[in-house]
């Protein structure tokens, strides 16, 4: 298992439970995808394994944050490092 997730108040929140790889990074976007359109939330918390994840882990926190913005739904890091969050330009849970 790749993620899981819990919707509580409107807040879709997201714990990677691994940092990802390029094997793995695709499933990972497509997933954070597809629960943001079934959920319509109000905001998205997205917790990563590690302060400094991985390259293909930015990467699916990139596009879930392009995705996120063209929804006009925020989103914020639990557990990244401040030069992660700055990187992505998101606020800390």
């Amino acid at each position: 298992m790749l993620i899981s997730h819990a919707v509580r108040h409107h807040v879709l929140r997201v714990t990677l439970h691994r940092d990802l790889d390029v094997t793995n990074r695709a499933a990972g976007a497509l997933q954070i995808q597809a629960l943001v359109q079934a959920h319509r939330p109000v905001r998205v918390v997205i917790t990563v394994p590690s302060a400094d994840p991985t390259p293909a882990t930015l990467s699916t926190l990139a596009r879930a944050h392009r995705m996120c913005a063209s929804l006009g739904i925020p989103l914020a890091l639990s557990g990244a490092s401040a030069r992660t969050r700055r990187l992505l330009d998101v606020t800390a849970e």
